[in-house]
């Protein structure tokens, strides 16, 4: 499709970092997005200081349709080349993409690679912009080789179905409505962590939010274990505390730091004290809950608590105590 050099602009634009990545979501959707979200949709004449520097009006204003995507996973990686296919478009579908709010949309035809290309330094600069113009001879010629080199069916496919918009809870249970305000109070707070002196660790996410949260859930103190045989949070059935009363487990991390990689480690805790139950992962604001359905874990519920959705409620259904 394109013959000589390169016409189009070359932008490589962030998959998240690894503990958080978001690269399977630009994938699944045919999208390219980018943060800060929650301040609403960029409009000219608005400051770029309200978006924490001038990286959403490049993505809204600079970046046409037809312009090359790297979709970057490091300081010298990427996963996939894309090609622009839309204008700027602000879509609430995105508000929260592993607890990041990346409004910010452009539709985008998404090529894979079989397998991430290192270009094996750091081409994309030591500490790489959620966006930015490449402007490297090393990418440009690699970028023109790959969209002349067939298969280049992808440059033209259909765009897959974008997700439909999730409502808001319109009412929070009276039970949960203290906690989670406390929760949203605390959660501020702590993401400006530098005014407390020191970031949260994973037991104050462990004491301030998720036990506060499973109490008002109804579960008696009795029944939660803190660090028990090394898990962060067990939820019992009934006394005594032994494998075979393990309703669930909570696997803890820090704020910000990530849920998705949490999983493992829980099924692995689980594997050692040979039970069979359901494990939460949380960050003391988000909760995603996987079944355990013969060892094979499921997702099937999450909740933002900072942003909650109607999903929310059948989280808070499985989670309360019978």
């Amino acid at each position: 499709m394109m013959n000589e050099e390169i016409k189009r602009s070359v932008w490589q634009i962030s998959g998240g970092p690894t503990s958080r990545s978001y690269v399977d979501v630009f994938l699944k959707y045919g999208v390219g997005l980018i943060g800060p979200g929650d301040a609403g949709e960029w409009k000219s004449g608005r400051k770029d200081e309200e978006f924490n520097g001038g990286f959403v009006r490049r993505f809204a204003s600079e970046v046409k349709i037809g312009d090359v995507f790297l979709l970057r996973t490091s300081i010298s990686k990427i996963a996939a080349i894309g090609l622009v296919a839309s204008d700027y478009q602000y879509l609430n579908q995105f508000d929260d993409v592993n607890g990041w709010d990346l409004q910010h949309t452009r539709r985008v035809r998404w090529c894979k690679l079989p397998e991430e290309y290192d270009f094996g330094r750091a081409i994309f600069g030591g500490n790489p912009s959620r966006l930015s113009h490449s402007w490297d001879e090393e990418v440009i010629k690699y970028t023109r080789n790959f969209l002349n080199s067939p298969p280049v069916h992808w440059q033209t496919a259909p765009l897959p179905e974008i997700p439909a918009e999730e409502p808001m809870l319109e009412e929070i249970p009276s039970h949960l409505k203290g906690i989670i305000a406390e929760v949203q109070d605390l959660a501020q707070l702590y993401r400006e962590w530098q005014k407390t002196g020191d970031q949260p660790t994973e037991d104050e996410i462990v004491s301030h939010f998720i036990v506060p949260f499973f109490r008002s859930l109804g579960w008696p103190p009795e029944q939660i274990a803190i660090k028990w045989r090394d898990i962060d949070v067990a939820v019992f059935t009934k006394l005594p505390r032994t494998p075979g009363n393990c309703h669930l487990i909570v696997e803890a991390k820090r704020s910000g730091s990530g849920l998705e990689g949490a999983l493992s480690q829980g099924k692995r805790y689980l594997k050692q004290i040979g039970a069979a139950c359901d494990i939460v992962v949380s960050d003391g604001v988000r909760y995603r809950m996987y079944t355990c359905q013969e060892n094979d874990f499921v997702p099937v519920a999450y909740a933002n608590l900072t942003w909650l959705k109607r999903g929310a409620v059948g989280l808070f259904s499985r989670l309360k105590r019978p």
